[in-house]
């Protein structure tokens, strides 16, 4: 079976979603709080460890579940499962994981645009989450999967901040300035690419 583009990107995006997940894992789930981040970062880390493992550990799960809601084959052929995972992505993972990074977002490094820039992808992450349970509980299931591309390009923010990230240090930017520009540029592309990509329609054949 030949795949079409967006099957190859949702594959794509699959692949590393689980693995930046299971880096997240690692990470937080081995390792000192903050020993892998900034030095100037770990300060606000361990001083709202509650608020830092809530979002990491609820974007980890958003992750985990996010990519495979796109299935096809799922949808079709176990849709109980399908709505326990959407059920399971949007509150465990969007809800968690949303409120406690809106919460660290005050708390972000890199002064005033990198927290408005975390703060605004929360926001935004929480409200087309909402949008996308709306959606399907009035039972459109066109808007609901358009709100839910739109949100798993938020989620993936994840995935690109730390492809953007390691990308700056390499070309000699310094982290101070980088990671400011990476707190939008984590997630701005993501939503217009979401749009002209995977929520274009489709030309009728």
């Amino acid at each position: 079976m030949i795949s079409t583009p967006r099957q190859t990107a949702f594959g794509a995006m699959a692949f590393l979603s689980m693995g930046v997940a299971g880096y997240a894992a690692f990470v937080y789930g081995l390792l000192p709080l903050g020993s892998l981040v900034h030095p100037d970062m770990q300060a606000a880390y361990n001083s709202h460890k509650v608020g830092i493992y809530a979002h990491v550990f609820g974007a980890m799960f958003a992750l985990l579940l996010g990519s495979w809601q796109f299935s096809a084959r799922i949808r079709a052929s176990r849709p109980v499962l399908h709505r326990w995972m959407g059920r399971l992505y949007l509150g465990l993972g969007v809800l968690v994981g949303g409120i406690a990074g809106l919460y660290m977002a005050v708390h972000a490094f890199g002064g005033i645009i990198a927290r408005t820039g975390f703060g605004v992808l929360a926001v935004l992450w929480l409200f087309t989450g909402l949008r996308a349970y709306s959606a399907i509980r009035s039972g459109d299931v066109a808007s609901h999967r358009r709100w839910v591309v739109r949100n798993f390009a938020l989620t993936f923010a994840a995935v690109t901040l730390r492809i953007w990230l390691p990308g700056a240090m390499a070309s000699g930017i310094a982290f101070e300035l980088a990671y400011p520009m990476i707190a939008w540029a984590c997630w701005v592309p993501n939503l217009l690419i979401a749009e002209l990509v995977f929520n274009r329609p489709r030309s009728a054949a």
